[in-house]
């Protein structure tokens, strides 16, 4: 039914429905980024360096990246709903048994449970917002739950380290696991698939009336797809591979350096404390908060072209990541406050690399082409924080105990290469009309 009543109703729910998901996933990148402010803790109460860090960091983008695919499917096949219910428990699951460990292979088998149950909550939220939002709107409806996703980053920084303070990171991580057991509830009872679940009218019904037009069988997204001949629809397609390239470095070295190293560079070369450093890195969270929304803005209104947005953002974001390497060891927070929130600015318009994928490929497969794209830049996580914590580690100790200028700055060049490997492969990327 194309009443105003009917379509009036649809639009309204599913901001319901936005509003439910974006709390689940707010926690996601909660989770992601909390190594950074409680890696001191955690090396002082195991007893662990850099390399065992590492390892930590790592482990829960090994898992989110290998799960992607299958979230994908999953998605696809058994609905979204179902999807992040379920595997919003095995996250509460993962932060309850870190919350109670006594040893540090309890620390990791917790982090692998969160990597696990995160994983399959953004492509069910990105199938979501396929369903329930216009073409035109994907691009910014993704930067908006982006930002959602970076202020959970934000709350990660400075809010996480009062909170560890006063509370202790075990009682935090338990606290997190009860929220989400909540949270699963919650999302299962108010999620729905389709809007015709609801009795409402389908987005693509909704658009075609908007714009004077029926919607022909032909229209219609095609939904016997198989598993395996979607898969080989996307991984067969030249022109995902140099997406997929770009977003490994392009989200592997933002994860490696907010996600990680950046908080045991600015103890261990500046000798800065971790209220003190914690609150620097809620600038690269405000950045993105930003630059999430913004970048999808402005390639679905302003400049109407997900791939010129793309080459704009990957260009500042690779300058950005050489200051950061040729400025290594500046002891200056004010100069830490500018850098970062242009870092997270340019940062956060990775967001519109999805609905660039997205338009390649039928709506029906949503959840598998974003998956197989998503895969990317969590293994560059994995691979990115493990690689830096070798190439920190091999340069030795400093005097006070902590890792040197030379590790840190080694690293940062080595992310720095990268981004010019994204660079380059940005500008092979294809997109199709908004």
């Amino acid at each position: 039914m194309l009443s105003k009543d009917n379509i009036g109703k649809m639009m309204k729910y599913r901001w319901v429905i936005f509003a439910v998901l974006a709390l689940v996933y707010f926690f996601v990148y909660f989770h992601r980024v909390s190594p950074a402010v409680m890696a001191g803790d955690l090396m002082t109460t195991f007893g662990v360096g850099a390399t065992s860090m590492g390892l930590l960091g790592s482990v829960y983008f090994y898992a989110y990246a290998l799960m992607q695919i299958p979230s994908g499917i999953m998605s696809d096949k058994f609905g979204p709903r179902r999807v992040v219910a379920v595997f919003t428990l095995v996250t509460a699951a993962g932060a309850i048994l870190t919350g109670i460990a006594t040893d540090f292979n309890m620390v990791i088998m917790g982090r692998l449970l969160i990597g696990i149950g995160a994983a399959a909550v953004y492509i069910p939220i990105m199938k979501m917002l396929s369903i329930w939002f216009r073409k035109n709107e994907f691009a910014t409806q993704s930067g908006m739950m982006l930002a959602v996703g970076n202020i959970g980053a934000l709350s990660a920084a400075a809010p996480l380290a009062y909170l560890n303070t006063a509370l202790g990171w075990q009682t935090v991580f338990t606290g997190l696991g009860v929220a989400s057991i909540a949270l699963a509830i919650l999302s299962y009872i108010v999620v729905r698939d389709k809007p015709s679940e609801m009795g409402f009218a389908n987005i693509e019904d909704i658009e075609a009336h908007e714009n004077g037009e029926t919607v022909s069988a032909e229209a219609k997204p095609a939904e016997n797809i198989s598993i395996m001949d979607s898969i080989k629809m996307v991984l067969g397609k030249k022109s995902f591979w140099p997406l997929a390239i770009w977003f490994f470095f392009y989200y592997g070295s933002l994860m490696a350096y907010q996600g990680l190293w950046a908080g045991p560079y600015l103890k261990d070369i500046l000798g800065w404390d971790k209220a003190t450093y914690a609150g620097l890195l809620t600038f690269i969270g405000i950045g993105l908060i930003i630059g999430c929304p913004v970048s999808g803005y402005i390639a679905d209104k302003v400049l109407k072209s997900r791939k010129k947005t793309l080459i704009i953002g990957t260009i500042m974001y690779t300058l950005l990541w050489f200051a950061v390497w040729y400025f290594n060891g500046m002891d200056n927070p004010l100069f830490y406050k500018i850098l970062y929130l242009l870092f997270g600015f340019f940062a956060g318009f990775f967001v519109v690399c999805y609905g660039q994928v997205k338009s390649l490929f039928p709506i029906s497969i949503t959840g598998t082409s974003t998956s197989l794209l998503n895969f990317f830049p969590f293994f560059g996580g994995a691979v990115l924080q493990q690689v830096c914590g070798l190439v920190i580690a091999s340069y030795g100790l400093n005097a006070l105990g902590g890792y040197t200028s030379a590790g840190y700055q080694m690293a940062w060049l080595l992310l720095a290469v990268g981004m010019v490997i994204a660079t380059i492969c940005v500008y092979f990327s294809e997109e199709k009309g908004l």
